[in-house]
């Protein structure tokens, strides 16, 4: 709980960021909105890939500190910054490339696409700042030290929120808040959703400047003095981290644009069932946050473990996390019955979206408990080095089982399953989340069992 909390409160923050960014854009016009949100589209599943690839730094050095080999865990972050620089600059010539095409053949509305592109124009030059940062933060994470990236995203957070103000409205929407008149400022021009692609971007490096300054002076990381004698590029340690952390990142983007789809799908059913739709994955994904952080501390805990050559207790660990995962859903499940519809009152007035969203949560209530044991145990695997399963549970369960058989009973064959629409995709998501978690759990049991007295045996 020491490593999770601090994760919970990071990943939190970051989350905010993006939902400032939706509020206060909304407030300046109607197409900034919809061009942030369709930008957001584009920029948060490559941030969510880098980070997701990045990750697997984070097992490697919990395993090199459980063994005392402090000596090896520099060059492998070394080695994990030259693949987030290259990661973070791909990126952001990806989305420079790419988002006037995508949006022509999208047939976004001219515009929302103009103003959507300049947005992830600015965007794109953060996009090697967060690679960094995640990398930094992989580090800190795989050392036991969480609490660093949950103080930096709230800066990062404290950086946006007035960024974008002053940004987004100019300076005359400073003069205006505050009602005095501060010279300098009020030359800023009110650029709207480029003025938000801007704030994130300051924000992302303001982070990653703060994470690299921390690293380097905090003592708890003295010991291994990462940012001495900065190693080459050395294509066995880069070969490791992308073996390890690749399959996450593509288990992690597999995800996010498994439930973009649904939301496309579904915008076909109405505006009523989007906005339910919206509603209640909104706040489900909100309370997912606790056991996901208590998966990425498993991470930890499992890898720290095995490192000390302990694989009958990294085994207890694994299922010992696994079954607070189970709790914290159960609790989950506590305040989805009970809270359902004073929940959904505070996200709209309309009855009708208040109604549909209230029954989708309650069919959420039913997957937290599958969303929770899979996510944990695929951080216990992730302790293990164990990901290219994950990655492949993944695509079988979400797009085979939750992809199809949503859409199946969606929408996919009328005749045959009629009037079930949105409640199709949630059953869907049910059935992919519950076998990933049954085949998850098979994979862990048999994983850890392999563990005798340290010593892994030949798979």
């Amino acid at each position: 709980m020491r490593l999770a909390l601090p994760i919970l409160g990071a990943q939190l923050a970051q989350a905010a960021m993006s939902t400032v960014d939706v509020m206060m854009s909304g407030r300046s016009s109607a197409t900034d909105l919809a061009a942030v949100s369709v930008g957001a589209s584009l920029w948060v599943p490559l941030m969510l890939f880098m980070t997701g690839t990045l990750m697997g730094l984070t097992p490697i050095v919990a395993q090199h500190l459980g063994a005392r080999q402090q000596s090896a865990i520099r060059p492998a972050v070394h080695q994990a910054l030259w693949v987030a620089l290259l990661l973070g600059l791909m990126a952001c010539m990806l989305i420079w490339l790419t988002a006037e095409p995508i949006f022509t053949y999208m047939s976004v509305p001219e515009a929302v696409a103009t103003t959507s592109t300049q947005y992830l124009h600015a965007v794109a030059f953060g996009m090697p700042a967060v690679a960094l940062y995640q990398a930094l933060r992989a580090f800190s994470d795989g050392v036991n030290h969480t609490r660093p990236a949950l103080w930096i995203s709230l800066i990062g957070l404290g950086v946006n929120i007035p960024g974008n103000y002053l940004l987004i409205f100019g300076g005359a929407g400073v003069v205006s808040l505050t009602g005095t008149s501060f010279p300098l400022l009020e030359a800023v021009p009110a650029l709207g959703a480029t003025g938000c692609g801007i704030a994130t971007a300051i924000a992302m490096w303001v982070m990653c400047g703060c994470m690299a300054f921390y690293t380097r002076r905090a003592r708890v990381y003295a010991p291994i003095q990462i940012w001495q004698g900065f190693s080459r590029p050395d294509l066995r340690l880069t070969a490791e981290l992308l073996r390890i952390g690749l399959p996450i990142g593509v288990a992690i983007f597999t995800e996010v644009t498994l439930f973009a789809l649904i939301a496309l799908f579904v915008a076909s059913l109405g505006e009523i069932v989007v906005a339910a739709h919206q509603v209640a994955l909104n706040f489900t994904s909100l309370l997912f946050m606790l056991p996901l952080s208590l998966g990425m501390a498993l991470t930890v805990r499992v890898g720290n473990t095995l490192g000390q050559g302990d694989g009958k207790r990294a085994r207890f660990i694994a299922w010992n996390g696994v079954g607070m995962a189970l709790i914290a859903a159960l609790l989950i499940d506590v305040v989805l019955v009970v809270a359902a519809h004073p929940i959904v009152a505070l996200y709209s007035g309309n009855m009708e979206v208040r109604a549909l969203a209230a029954n989708l949560i309650l069919l959420a209530a039913i997957y937290q408990i599958s969303d929770a044991l899979q996510v944990s145990m695929a951080g216990a695997l992730r302790g293990y080095k164990d990901t290219r399963i994950i990655m492949l549970i993944t695509l079988a369960s979400y797009w085979i089982v939750g992809m199809g058989g949503g859409h199946l009973l969606g929408g996919g064959l009328p005749d045959i399953f009629s009037g079930w629409g949105v409640y199709g995709y949630w059953l869907g998501l049910i059935a992919g989340l519950s076998v990933a978690s049954i085949l998850l759990g098979l994979r862990l049991y048999r994983t850890s069992g392999r563990y005798r007295q340290g010593a892994l045996e030949n798979a």
